[in-house]
């Protein structure tokens, strides 16, 4: 199985002058970006060509750059047509004057080289305080490219927003293909931007909710090997997939907790559905939850205190939180409608759900203890939310129903830039990675 390489040995820091991630710089702080509301307009920022002994590979990375840039919905890339210089020069001190002149407040200058390994450095200006932000030298593999891309723009990204980026990153989703009475359903990998695609299951056997480890080194997934839904277990570096053990009819609704050692998934037996965990390699599960509802979709919080899931305990689907040992849920959705699929935040300020109301699905967000609801998007069908792993953006599946399929989608957590993720088939049940490292 192909796996990319460690981001540690991608990104090498290096200093140009006053470089260096100068967060609280003169400079930074003139052109930072500060995102309260969903009134806001998109930083101006120049990224030119970047310079190559290839102009054309030069070229691509910054389309690359400029893409994720503006897919954000925090910037507004020039157009080239409007820069006075096209190819930008990492080397020397941009002319201010001209670049104020077009009216954009940061400029991002980089150099890439195929040499063996492919060598970048990268520069990001503060146009108007005619200062440097960060300088920054990566090298990579030579067929990693578009990883410094990535890492590029997450650079650019912090440097400008003092959030960490989540360019470099994968969504491993639900590939469909096939009528819709008989989808095969099978499991993929990309890149955030689509790119990339790796098929990491045939479609034999139907796959469904794969998560990612904290490491990016497991998926955990629903599979119905042997007719039945079953968590499995799928090694990314060799492709080996395990079953977690026989623990009922049916489990599914995987979950790994923040520090990776442990399982949270849904046992049904008996009639009854209830949240069980596991610590990876183990044999023996802790029951979380004793019910005679259905207890399903846990999600741990950031510092896996607490567990957030979907239950019907109280006659509707609704959202519960308790502790990760279990015992003392407490309801915290009360809004009209059922709410499902809790997934806390990576920064734990906000949980997103699914909730059902008015003959539509709406993928929204809401504090922990339940106050701040907030809709993101709505449509005839959504469901899935998952989080950027800067807690900034989510993605989801929306499906138009009639003879169509699932497609992915992405929103803030504003509610604004609403977009479709490209894939190559149907594509449902998003996961994203964390950074990669």
């Amino acid at each position: 199985m192909n796996i990319l390489p460690n981001r540690r040995d991608v990104l090498k820091t290096g200093l140009f002058g006053l470089a260096g991630m100068a967060m609280s710089s003169p400079a930074s702080a003139l052109v930072q970006i500060v995102v309260s509301g969903a009134q806001f307009t998109p930083l101006p920022i120049a990224i030119p060509d970047f310079a190559s002994s290839d102009p054309s590979f030069g070229r691509e990375v910054a389309d690359i750059v400029r893409a994720n840039l503006r897919r954000s919905g925090l910037f507004a890339p020039l157009d080239a047509s409007a820069m006075p210089n096209v190819v930008g020069n990492v080397g020397v001190t941009p002319d201010f004057a001209q670049w104020q002149a077009t009216n954009v407040d940061a400029l991002g200058m980089g150099q890439v080289e195929r040499s063996g390994n492919i060598q970048s450095s990268v520069r990001v200006w503060d146009t108007r305080a005619s200062a440097q932000i960060v300088g920054q030298s990566l090298s990579t593999g030579p067929d990693a490219w578009r990883r410094i891309a990535h890492i590029v723009s997450d650079a650019i990204y912090t440097s400008l927003t003092a959030e960490s980026g989540y360019f470099d990153t994968r969504i491993v989703y639900v590939a469909e293909s096939g009528p819709k009475a008989n989808r095969v359903k099978r499991l993929a990998v990309m890149d955030q931007d689509g790119a990339n695609v790796q098929y990491l299951t045939s479609g034999r056997t139907l796959a469904l909710t794969p998560r990612y480890s904290p490491s990016n080194s497991m998926l955990a997934y629903m599979n119905y090997d042997d007719g039945n839904p079953q968590v499995y277990l799928l090694d990314l570096a060799t492709g080996n997939q395990q079953r977690i053990g026989n623990f009922g009819q049916m489990t599914f609704s995987p979950r790994f907790s923040p520090d990776g050692r442990s399982l949270a998934f849904s046992v049904e037996s008996g009639g009854t559905t209830n949240l069980y965990s596991i610590p990876i390699g183990s044999n023996s599960p802790q029951q979380l939850t004793n019910s005679a509802a259905i207890d399903t979709s846990p999600s741990y919080a950031p510092d896996g205190s607490r567990i957030a899931f979907e239950s019907d305990r109280g006659g509707q689907q609704q959202i519960y939180v308790m502790g990760a040992g279990g015992g003392g849920a407490q309801r915290i959705s009360y809004g009209e409608g059922a709410y499902s699929t809790p997934v806390w935040s990576p920064k734990g300020d906000l949980i997103a759900f699914t909730r059902r109301q008015g003959g539509q699905f709406h993928i929204g967000t809401m504090k922990p203890d339940g106050s701040g609801e907030r809709i993101l998007a709505s449509s005839f069908h959504a469901e899935g939310p998952t989080w950027a792993p800067n807690g900034r953006v989510i993605m989801y599946f929306s499906d138009p129903g009639g003879n169509g399929g699932p497609r992915l989608f992405s929103v803030d957590i504003w509610g604004r830039n609403l977009q479709q993720i490209p894939t190559e088939s149907f594509a449902s049940d998003p996961a994203w990675s964390p950074l990669l490292g």
